[in-house]
C-alpha cells in the first residue's frame, strides 16, 4: 500500500487531490475512448473515484493501484452502458406503462398488492434474525456488502456469503408457504 493510500486512508484530503491529480488524466483518456461524448466520460471518471476513496480500505496492500483503478472504470463504462440501455428500453414502453399507471388504482390491483405485502411480512418473519438483518440493511437501507461488512464487521466475502444464504432461505420460505 502507497504512502499516498495510506495518506487518504487517514482522512487527509490533500492526499485526494494529488491522488485525483495524479491519475484523472489518463483514465480521461481511457474513457473518453470507451463513451460517446466526452461530457459522460468526466462523469463517469468523478465515479470512479468516488468508487475508488470508497474501496481504498479493501485494496490489498499488493495490488497495482494503476490497474485497479482502471477496472473500476472499465467496470462503470459497463454501468454505463446498462443503465442507457434500460432507459432506452423504458422510453420505447412508456405507452404500455402510461396503460399500467391506469390500472394501478384499480381496487383488484390494490389488493392483490396487499395480499402481495402480507405475504412477504409473513414469510421475512419467518427468517432469523441474523437474516432479517442483513436483508433489511442491503434492501430497506440500501447498504452496499462492503458496507454491511463494515457494520456487521466481518469480511466482504463472509457479508456476500451470508446475504446469499439469507436470499436463498427467504425464497425458500416464499414459495414453500
Amino acid at each position: 500500500m502507497t504512502s499516498l493510500v495510506r495518506r487518504i486512508l487517514a482522512g487527509d484530503s490533500q492526499a485526494v487531490e494529488i491522488f485525483y491529480e495524479q491519475y484523472s488524466p489518463r483514465l480521461l483518456n481511457f474513457l473518453k475512448q470507451k463513451l460517446p461524448r466526452p461530457e459522460d466520460a468526466q462523469e463517469v471518471l468523478n465515479d470512479v473515484f468516488l468508487d475508488a476513496i470508497d474501496g481504498l480500505p479493501t485494496l490489498s496492500r499488493a495490488a497495482n493501484l494503476q490497474a485497479w483503478l482502471y477496472a473500476i472504470a472499465r467496470h462503470n463504462v459497463g454501468d454505463f452502458y446498462r443503465k442507457r440501455k434500460i432507459k432506452s428500453l423504458l422510453l420505447s414502453q412508456f405507452p404500455y406503462l402510461e396503460i399500467v399507471a391506469a390500472e394501478v388504482n384499480q381496487p383488484e390491483f390494490q389488493l392483490e398488492k396487499q395480499e402481495l405485502k402480507k405475504h412477504l411480512q409473513e414469510t421475512f418473519a419467518k427468517l432469523s434474525v441474523k437474516y432479517r438483518q442483513i436483508l433489511e440493511m442491503h434492501y430497506i437501507e440500501e447498504m452496499s456488502v462492503k458496507m454491511i461488512s463494515l457494520r456487521l464487521d466481518l469480511s466482504f466475502k463472509a457479508t456476500e456469503s451470508l446475504l446469499y444464504r439469507a436470499r436463498l432461505q427467504f425464497i425458500k420460505y416464499y414459495e414453500g408457504s
